[in-house]
């Protein structure tokens, strides 16, 4: 194909500007395809921020791009997109035809994660690499610095940073994220694409003469986390060094890049000192991640543990000097390095920190609902790498399968992933609605976990490491063992891995916790029991949606035809308030089954008997029995009323006790209920109020009267329970001291109950001969005659 006659830069771009607002995406895409065969980079560098910016939007969130996070594949632009961005697509060959040609783009530096802005701007070298060397420096000063990456750092960041990114001009009603938009699936692809479990990478199809293209060098390394670098703002040009030694070792650049962009992208957005400052409510919370971001992060995690485990056993167990000599490929020697049962540089240094302090920032303010299922998954993912080893082995019931013992170094490196999210989701446990079958199943998940056989054994020889004492590493050589010229005959080579073992849990420990942490063991006293606490909890849940469950089973049984005229249970208060509307049926059944399921987990990580478990549910502050729940919820008389006590919250929550709440209002206007009739409600309402207010001050009199005629008036112009139903509820003394006036009710004719049990006495009636004037006469007089008969005889009928 013949070169197009080339235009003026400037004029391509408008042109393709033009186009946006007018062209499909289909007609668009197609050009662009065009453009990059044809087009040399020269031309193609001045569209590349614009393209970029287009697709995944502007890092301010003011342009939407073409909206990746909500292109589901029901949409008809699903499959143009996904082949126009594809690993392998026209986008990606613009970034390596550019990517050839060592062209730079800007990004500013207050877009970086929090910690990394902050390390830069005071002047302190940043952890990761990726941001080393790449410092441009304008005349204006410190205040718009500016990072100048390489064409495949800037896509990737962009790419990174949409996930992220306040979509400020998109409707936040609405939106719907899942797991199958083209964000969350470009994201799987890029991952399997460059971190292939099986296989390279394929190399770029651009390259110069010799063969190089400008990359950040594999084999730079750096001081580490918080090292200060005085000169690092006086360089003004920096300098990016080119692989063009070995052309193979084009291979995993692209892979470290892009693993050192996600996680610095969606996780670094806390350090120590910062997280220690959120400790503080008043600490206003610096990034929030969203359900679809924990999401992508498990993505993350789950392939990293699969593509650090693809690496072959022989391959694993080479010793070094051999592997030297034989033809490993780069990308062999970074799965190496990143496998977690090896080395697990990778893991700990670009992933573990991170992710640690992501997490546990998730798990103290996530709210207490659902939702937190993400954040759990994400955990749990992390803390099981031997689920990602692609190991096709005999399918084994969960509870009967052994972790290996070549994990336990990962348990022990990983100490505080384990111990402490423990302890701070049994904090969320204890206060979540655990009738709820969505957040039974977390904790049936969590029980599940830690119950594998090895595990619990792995963290306890895990923090026995970290309690030795600090001499222990005293004797502790800097590198590798010692040799009988340097006294090495007096130690074991047991005694040396243990001491090496003591050093790297213990510096694990401090770096995520700092040197003056207070660390609480999970098998401890105090940890024991907040169990102990959480399986009371966990007891008093189930008790409660057996009792719904079996409550819903005699309301269905009971309902009949009758029931739509008000003679089935009326008392809108009988059911129990410990249940969300959805909980009933199936999944109360469903809650019960998790409870009872984490129950034996958790007897079986603590190693509780079934008396022991018997003993702590026997000690409940309520018994089992039905007529237990019916008492008020543990209170303390304050000076305005009732306050509730932790206990007493807690019944309340899982629905154990609960306040007689009744209606304390005026009885006439309650709502209207479906036993009754709308338009009667009203018409008698009106009726009644013309009534009152004319014969208010007569009623009152009558009823203030202490003889017969008295006691005969408050039988029918006062509200005879209003006095008991005030004494259940947590109002004030003053709301206890309230008293109604005597006034005429005609409501309880709205009632389809009674205008059945009326037509009933009118049609017998008509069949003894008496007409409508007679009937009434004689329905009145009974009235009155029962009135009589309870004003006379009422109060002893009560005491027997």
């Amino acid at each position: 194909m013949a070169a197009p006659t080339l235009q003026q830069p400037s004029f391509l771009l408008a042109n393709l500007k033009a186009d946006a607002t007018t062209k499909p995406l289909l007609q668009r895409c197609q050009d662009l395809v065009k453009i990059i065969d044809d087009y040399p980079a020269k031309e193609l560098h001045l569209i590349f921020p614009w393209l970029v910016e287009s697709v995944f939007g502007s890092l301010d969130g003011i342009i939407a791009g073409w909206n990746l996070r909500l292109l589901h594949s029901r949409s008809n632009e699903y499959n143009i997109v996904m082949d126009f961005l594809n690993p392998s697509g026209p986008m990606m060959k613009l970034v390596y035809k550019l990517q050839a040609e060592e062209y730079k783009y800007e990004i500013p530096v207050n877009y970086l994660p929090g910690p990394v802005k902050a390390c830069i701007q005071e002047g302190v070298l940043p952890d990761c690499p990726l941001f080393h060397n790449k410092l441009q420096f304008p005349l204006s000063g410190l205040l718009s610095l500016n990072l100048a990456l390489n064409p495949f750092e800037f896509f990737m960041f962009n790419f990174a940073f949409c996930l992220i990114t306040p979509k400020v001009s998109l409707p936040e009603s609405g939106l719907s994220y899942s797991t199958d938009s083209a964000y969350f699936v470009l994201v799987d692809t890029y991952l399997k694409y460059f971190l292939p479990s099986e296989g390279s990478v394929p190399p770029s199809p651009f390259s110069d003469s010799r063969g190089s293209v400008t990359a950040p060098s594999p084999s730079v390394t750096f001081a580490g986390y918080g090292v200060h670098s005085p000169s690092l703002l006086k360089h003004h040009i920096f300098h990016q060094p080119s692989v063009n030694a070995d052309p193979a070792a084009q291979e995993i650049w692209r892979s470290e890049t892009l693993l050192q962009m996600f996680v610095e992208i969606w996780l670094h957005h806390y350090s120590l000192d910062m997280y220690q400052k959120l400790q503080s409510p008043q600490v206003k919370e610096p990034f929030t991640p969203t359900e679809e971001h924990v999401l992508v992060v498990r993505l993350l995690v789950k392939h990293l543990h699969a593509f650090s485990n693809s690496l072959k056993p022989e391959q694993l167990s080479s010793s070094p000097s051999a592997h030297s000599h034989t033809h490993t490929s780069p990308l062999e020697e970074f799965k190496r390095s990143a496998s977690s049962h090896f080395s697990s540089n990778i893991l700990q240094h670009k992933l573990f920190h991170k992710l640690y302090l992501f997490l546990q920032h998730c798990f103290s303010h996530w709210p207490l609902d659902a939702s937190f299922r993400a954040v759990l998954e994400t955990w749990l993912s992390y803390i099981q790498p031997w689920r990602y080893t692609g190991e096709k082995t005999n399918p084994q019931p969960d509870q009967n399968r052994t972790v290996p013992e070549k994990w336990e170094s990962f348990v022990q490196e990983n100490l505080l992933m384990y111990t402490k999210l423990f302890q701070v989701f049994l904090n969320r446990a204890v206060r979540t609605d655990l009738v709820n079958a969505k957040n039974a199943l977390m904790v049936f998940r969590v029980a599940k976990v830690f119950a594998q056989p090895n595990l619990a054994d792995m963290i306890q020889k895990g923090e026995q490491l970290f309690l030795e004492p600090e001499h222990v590493l005293h004797h502790r050589q800097p590198r590798g063992y010692l040799t009988p010229s340097q006294g090495g005959s007096y130690l074991s080579s047991r005694q040396k891995v243990v001491t090496d073992m003591v050093f790297r849990v213990k510096s694990h420990v401090y770096a995520l916790e700092g040197q003056d942490c207070q660390y609480k063991q999970m098998f401890g006293t105090e940890l024991r029991g907040a169990v102990m606490k959480l399986i009371q909890i966990i007891a008093q849940a189930r008790q409660t949606a057996k009792r719904i469950s079996d409550h819903s089973s005699e309301v269905a049984a009971n309902t009949s035809f009758l029931s739509w005229f008000g003679l089935g249970s009326s008392d809108l208060n009988n059911t129990f308030s410990g249940a969300e509307p959805e909980e009933s049926g199936e999944c109360l059944k469903k809650t019960h089954e998790f409870l009872d399921r984490a129950l034996e987990n958790l007897c079986q990580i603590f190693k509780l008997t079934q008396g022991q478990l018997t003993q702590l549910i026997s000690n409940l502050g309520s018994s089992q029995d039905d007529g237990n729940s019916k008492q008020l919820p543990d209170c303390i008389q304050g000076e305005t009323g009732l306050i509730l006590t932790d206990l007493g919250r807690r019944q309340i929550m899982n629905g154990l006790r609960r306040f007689d709440i009744q209606y304390q209002g005026d009885p006439e206007l309650q709502p209207i209920r479906s036993y009754e009739s709308a338009l009667l409600v009203r018409l008698f309402y009106r009726i009644s109020s013309l009534v009152n207010d004319k014969f208010g001050g007569h009623m009152n009199a009558l009823c203030s009267r202490p003889d017969f005629l008295g006691r005969l008036g408050r039988r029918y112009l006062t509200d005879h329970d209003s006095s008991t139903k005030l004494k259940h509820s947590p109002l004030s003394r003053r709301g206890l001291e309230r008293n109604r006036l005597p006034r005429l009710s005609l409501r309880p004719l709205a009632s389809y109950r009674t205008m059945l049990l009326l037509l009933l006495l009118y049609v017998f009636g008509a069949l003894m001969s008496f007409g409508p004037v007679s009937s009434t006469v004689v329905i009145l007089a009974g009235g009155l005659l029962y009135g009589l008969v309870m004003t006379l005889f009422g109060d002893k009928l009560k005491t027997h």
